[in-house]
């Protein structure tokens, strides 16, 4: 157990390894919080990114797949508040890895609230806890725009296993008193997203046909439309949640939606590209089984209630996105950067 100052709060953070808990862990810190972290492994190969980006960090050895490790990390981190950002989050490998993806994208919501429950002697309604839901839980939309009200039909393992665990933390929250809150986050990037993700694919990919090291890019569907915001902006969103009075759930989104054809748009235009025809290719492979055509959010609630509004537009996002590629890509290859 850490010796705590009774006069500072403490958060413990589940994937603080991921673009969120890096974004989440650096705005609480800034609040004067004492951060804790969960990871998976001695060797993390993280472990040096998330110390450098959040200072006085304390790193904890757990798994959403493992109970005793997690009710280890809340006796020893004591924290106020916990937000669980741990998942196997890239949707296209749910379906290569679905038992994976449910175990811990699904069941280790249960096991998070459970270490909550055991370690707190059944008592949850001190603890203020933080799931991070999804945008993909709407899948085949009942309605446009997707609200707090709007019905699930969840189109991927990945989008099932979240929605299992939103209605688990609505369940402890019935059941048991739980102060237990769900974003139904909508997509959110950063020069921190995985290379894997559609967003980053591409702005990695034009940077490097900038600079010329790549001939062309591969994609799937380039109809599909999505509300982008930038994961900076949400991650406040989450903490607001959690200063409430009451526990609730609500939409984190735009409000606006463009299609993967703007998203080339705008990354290429970035580097002075405009016609990318030549430079794209379709490749079925990349199309999901089951596709979700259009997701995009109604922020009302989150407005009106949380006083939360996104900062940084579309436009914005792509191209700190491109430049923070363009950067990368020079630094290791020694290529001269000229950002236009």
């Amino acid at each position: 157990m850490v010796n705590r100052r009774i006069d500072v709060p403490r958060a413990l953070i589940t994937g603080i390894t991921g673009q969120d808990g890096l974004y989440l862990g650096e705005l609480l810190t800034a609040k004067g919080y004492e951060v804790f972290g969960l990871i998976r492994g001695q060797s993390n190969p993280k472990v040096a990114v998330v110390e450098r980006l959040v200072p006085g960090v304390v790193l904890l050895e757990g798994d959403l797949t493992d109970l005793p490790s997690l009710i280890g990390a809340v006796e020893i981190s004591q924290p106020d508040e916990v937000y669980n950002l741990g998942a196997i989050s890239f949707v296209g490998l749910s379906w290569k890895q679905a038992e994976l993806t449910g175990e811990t994208t699904g069941m280790g919501v249960l096991r998070v609230l459970e270490a909550l429950r055991i370690a707190g002697g059944n008592d949850m309604s001190r603890v203020r806890f933080y799931q991070a839901s999804s945008s993909e839980m709407f899948g085949k939309v009942r309605e446009t725009p997707q609200r707090e009200t709007t019905p699930f039909h969840p189109r991927s393992p990945y989008g099932v296993a979240k929605t299992f665990g939103h209605y688990l933390t609505v369940n402890y929250r019935e059941s048991y008193g739980a102060f237990a809150c769900s974003g139904l986050l909508f997509n959110h990037e950063s020069p921190r997203r995985g290379i894997e993700f559609v967003t980053r694919k591409i702005t990695r990919a034009v940077a490097r046909i900038s600079l010329g090291l790549q001939d062309s890019l591969t994609l799937g569907n380039l109809e599909s439309r999505r509300d982008w915001g930038f994961a900076g902006d949400y991650v406040e969103a989450m903490w607001r949640m959690l200063q409430q009075e009451t526990p609730d759930d609500y939409v984190v989104a735009t409000g606006v939606t463009h299609s993967i054809r703007e998203l080339l748009d705008a990354a290429f235009g970035r580097v002075g590209i405009g016609d990318w025809s030549g430079l794209v290719k379709q490749d079925p492979r990349f199309f999901r089984p089951a596709e979700v055509d259009v997701l995009v959010g109604d922020p009302s609630k989150a407005r009106e209630v949380l006083g939360w509004t996104p900062r940084v537009g579309f436009e914005e996002l792509i191209a700190m996105m491109v430049d923070a590629d363009l950067a990368l890509e020079a630094e290791s290859t020694g290529k001269a950067l000229t950002i236009r």
